[in-house]
């Protein structure tokens, strides 16, 4: 039996026509046509099946993508932490291609500099802490000193050896695991610096994209609000690298006038964990005491009572003074969000989870308590 011949030439032509008509120098792809009709029930359950498609893939491809989906995160991150001195200059009648070279190439001397100035006394102290590892042996055996005392109630040696003779393969793979990560974390960094580089450069594209998946009617609201998350964003991750910079150099100057070994290497340790918001500084100090119990206990408890002290000028005094009125988070909502983003990302959580609070925090007042207010 014959199959019928559907004619299909003379509609594409006559759509081809139609098309052509409609393109014009103002619209070259033509004019919008009519909006779907979303009462349709073929349009219902066409939306619900792609929505429940998308979850699924969401679910599936998130995990598998999870590392890379970090180093964009944290790209994006450092990119809206230098966007203020980018603007700054561009708004100073630089070029955005030029202001981000300068950025960037500042940001690189700087931290290049530090680098070349603190990696060889830390390489130096890290061997002076290994030549002098067999002395704070034998003091675990001195009764007489601290931490001889420590050891005779505690039992810290009995536990020492009993670890490195329960975990010596574990050590060994462990210290070839710790090159690899070396090598994962330079490769990590390099692609993160990549990144950030191309966010700089395409941020205001980035950010006027976004505003336009907002509904005509509320874009000028989306925008104002946009532009305060970034704010927000870019004035925490700027304050925050100024606040662990000057705890740092505190320590260190502690450091040198208690005679407490390492002061460059511990200084560093303590502005690295200045980073993690709430608890890091709080974990710095608890580790240089214990360094300073190598001195004495009056240098252990004033090393104590200074890390306690800083703590409290930090929160009421530096704090207010460098990031002012730019990231407003309860102190409660700060730990819980510590907390959950440490849990959920580690370190990179943990360090993002305040901005996070803050600009969810805003959404929460701007649009969600007035429109609840007003129902």
């Amino acid at each position: 039996m014959a199959q019928p011949h559907l004619d299909t030439e003379g509609p594409i032509a006559e759509a081809e026509a139609s098309a052509s008509r409609s393109s014009t120098a103002q619209e070259p792809l033509g004019p919008l046509g009519p909006p779907l009709n979303r009462r349709s029930p073929f349009l219902i359950g066409l939306s619900a099946a792609l929505g429940v498609a998308a979850v699924i893939a969401l679910v599936q491809l998130v995990p598998a993508a999870a590392d890379v989906l970090i180093l964009i995160g944290v790209a994006l991150f450092v990119a809206l932490g230098l966007e203020p001195a980018v603007s700054r200059l561009a708004r100073r009648g630089l070029r955005r291609g030029l202001a981000v070279t300068l950025v960037c190439v500042g940001f690189v001397v700087i931290v290049g500099g530090f680098l070349a100035v603190a990696v060889p006394p830390m390489i130096e102290q890290a061997a002076g802490f290994l030549a002098r590892t067999p002395q704070y042996l034998q003091l675990l055996g001195d009764r007489s000193s601290i931490i001889g005392q420590l050891d005779a109630r505690f039992g810290l040696q009995q536990h020492l050896q009993q670890a490195l003779a329960d975990n010596s393969s574990t050590l060994i793979s462990g210290v070839l695991g710790v090159g690899l990560a070396v090598l994962g974390w330079l490769g990590d960094t390099v692609v993160v610096v990549v990144l950030t580089v191309y966010f700089l450069a395409a941020l205001p594209g980035m950010r006027r994209a976004a505003y336009r998946l907002a509904p005509a009617s509320r874009r000028p609201r989306t925008v104002l609000i946009g532009d305060a998350i970034c704010v927000r964003f870019g004035g925490y991750v700027l304050g925050n690298v100024v606040m662990s910079v000057i705890a740092g150099v505190v320590t260190f100057v502690w450091l040198l006038v208690a005679g407490v070994p390492y002061a460059l290497s511990l200084a560093v340790l303590v502005a690295l964990l200045d980073l993690i918001p709430a608890v890091g500084f709080v974990i710095g100090g608890v580790l240089i005491t214990l360094v300073a119990l190598t001195v004495s206990w009056p240098v252990a408890l004033a090393t104590l009572g200074f890390f306690v002290v800083y703590n409290l000028l930090e929160e009421y005094l530096l704090t207010p003074k460098i990031m002012g009125r730019t990231v407003e988070v309860p102190a409660v909502l700060t730990v819980v969000a510590v907390l959950v983003g440490g849990a959920l990302l580690g370190v990179v959580g943990a360090v993002v989870a305040i901005p996070v609070a803050a600009a969810v925090l805003l959404v929460v007042q701007e649009i969600v308590f007035p429109r609840l207010d007003r129902s």
